[in-house]
Order: structure tokens, then sequence, then C-alpha cells
């Protein structure tokens, strides 16, 4: 009744859904309706613009068996892997000793690990490219103590641990100041305690640190995994266009990239999307649970 004689757009009950409009029309035009026109395409064979031909599972019994897939799947796995030890581990230990006191200028120090995050990806592929060539720095370095300078870019081989190495770079300081933001919500008379009942360093930071950081973590895992299942870019600039030897760069988002815009396989292209979606989706699931988030909170 209070809303009577009100103009529409004026009324308390529509305001916020005009406030909202914006974003919401650009989310369901821009996200909603890609996924769901790309889940009815994995079910086609895209012939040309706007012809199609209903296949049903045909592209998805083909991925099966598809070695490309299994190559770009494998490769994937193992850049997710190799990315977990090196980025969420590393700056974790990193945050806790830039934070705790011990070393001198730590702000100075975690800007200048932060730098790389700004860094465009096509410099820092083009710069790595330098960097790992057969001549270049880090071959350089390694014939200098004595040890053989492997051909980093040259084998499939070396391919993925190239990229963990350009990521590694690339988003150390990034997680650095993930856990850095966590740590300064822990009491510090939870450390002063620990130290008066005797606890050492390392005994503070596997029985405070870690277990108070634990949102953080599953936060920073999470970002890693979802990011090594959908790395595209550092293969694309580290290698000519994702060219990498024998496939050894390839990923499943690069495989996708190939099958739309150079095989405009696009009923096939949207098929690879579907699983890697479900694939993120159920790998975060078996995260969560292993890390306790659909326990009952007692």
């Amino acid at each position: 009744m209070a809303s009577r004689g009100v103009p529409f757009l004026n009324r308390r009950e529509v305001v916020p859904w005009v406030f909202m409009a914006p974003f919401l029309i650009f989310f369901l035009a821009f996200r909603v309706w890609p996924v769901i026109s790309a889940f009815f395409l994995s079910f086609q064979d895209v012939q040309g613009i706007g012809v199609s031909e209903w296949t049903g599972l045909s592209n998805y019994a083909y991925l099966l068996k598809d070695p490309s897939f299994v190559k770009s799947m494998r490769n994937t796995t193992l850049y997710t892997i190799g990315i977990l030890i090196m980025l969420v581990p590393l700056p974790l230990i990193y945050s806790q000793f830039l934070y705790s006191g011990v070393v001198a200028r730590s702000n100075w120090i975690r800007l200048l690990i932060f730098l790389p995050v700004l860094t465009s990806l096509v410099v820092a592929g083009t710069v790595f490219r330098l960097l790992l060539a057969p001549d270049g720095i880090l071959n350089t370095a390694l014939t200098a103590i004595g040890l053989p300078g492997p051909r980093w870019l040259g084998v499939a081989e070396l391919a993925v641990p190239s990229m963990v190495i350009v990521a590694t770079w690339r988003w150390t300081g990034m997680n650095i100041i993930y856990f850095t933001s966590g740590l300064t919500n822990v009491p510090h008379e939870i450390f002063e305690a620990a130290s008066i009942d005797g606890a050492n360093g390392l005994q503070r930071f596997l029985h405070i640190t870690v277990p108070m950081l634990k949102p953080v973590t599953v936060f920073v895992v999470t970002l890693t995994l979802i990011g090594g299942f959908q790395v595209f870019a550092e293969p694309y600039v580290l290698f000519s266009q994702g060219e990498s030897p024998g496939q050894g760069g390839l990923t499943i988002a690069l495989y996708l990239y190939r099958q739309a815009f150079r095989s405009f396989n696009m009923g096939y292209a949207s098929t690879i999307g579907v699983v890697l979606a479900l694939i993120i989706m159920a790998i975060s699931l078996v995260q969560f649970r292993l890390f306790g988030f659909f326990s009952e909170e007692e």
C-alpha cells in the first residue's frame, strides 16, 4: 500500500534490481549464455556459420581416444602439480620469514618479489625465451659451476618444467601477499605464549602458522589449481604460438584454442571446454572435501 502512487523505478523493492541490472545483463550475456551455448555446441558438428549437425555424444567419444587431448591432459596435470609444489609451500615459507622481522627491509623485498606480477606476460615470455636459450644466462650459469646446460625449450621433456619456471617467477610474489595478509590476522599473543612455553621457530610455524592460515591456503590452492588447468598464455608466448617440440607444452586450453580458431571445429572445441570445466569443478570439490569444508561444525 505504501508503494501506491510512487513511480515504479523508485519503489523500494525495485531500486536494488535497477542498480544490479547492468551487472546482471553483462553477466548473463557474457558468462551464463556462452556456457549454455558451449554445452549445446559440444553435441554438434559445426560445419560453418549457422550450419551444424546434431551428433550426440560422438565428440565426447572421440575425445576419450584423441591422442592430442590425452597428451594435453598429461602436460596440464604435470604443470599443475609443478606449480602447486612451487607456488604454495615456498610463498608460505617466504612470507613467514618476511613477516617475522628476521629479514631487514622486508617491505622492499616484498615489493621486488611482487613486481613480476605487474610485468606483461608477453614481455616475460620473450625474456625467458632468451634466458632459457642454449646459450642463455641460465645455461651459462650452470656451465660455470660444471653442470651441463640442457635444451630447455628444445626437447619435449623440459617444456613443462620451463613453463613452471615462468609461472614461479611470475606468481610467487602474489601468493606471498596473500599469505602475508593472512599472517596479519594471527594474534601475536599466540606466538608469544608459544615462545614462553618453549616452542622454537619451526614448532610455531608448523603448529600455529600453518593451521591458522588454512583458509588462505585453501584460497591459494584453489586459484593455483584453476590457473594450472586453464594455462594458455605461458606455452603460447614461451614457444612460438605454442608450437613446442613433440607437443611437450601442449595444454588443454591451448588445444581448445587450436580446435576452435585454427581448425574451426567449434563443436569439438566446446566439448573440450565442457570437459575442462568438469575437471576443474571435480578437483575443487575434492580439495574442499579434503580440507574439511563440508564437515559439520560441532
